[in-house]
């Protein structure tokens, strides 16, 4: 099964120069299950895209996945 931080990684690790690091930590919120994404700081554009054009496609496709938590997901970039 994949999970959903397998899911975020697969996602960004193409997208950035530095893949090792990439991290992705998760911390529960009364209504939300909440993913901080954190990547080199170089690497922060690329993820972000445009306009923020990447970084809504990836959180368009984490948020369409099937989730096994009961609450919500949200993706979070965060500086490092």
């Amino acid at each position: 099964m994949v999970t959903i931080e397998s899911l975020i990684r697969d996602l960004v690790v193409p997208l950035v120069h530095n893949p090792d690091a990439v991290q992705i930590t998760r911390r529960e919120e009364e209504r939300f299950m909440v993913f901080d994404l954190t990547v080199d700081a170089h690497d922060v554009g690329a993820v972000i895209g445009h306009g923020g054009q990447v970084i809504r496609a990836i959180r368009t496709v984490v948020y369409a996945a099937k989730s096994p938590y009961s609450k919500r997901v949200r993706l979070n970039v965060v500086d490092a």
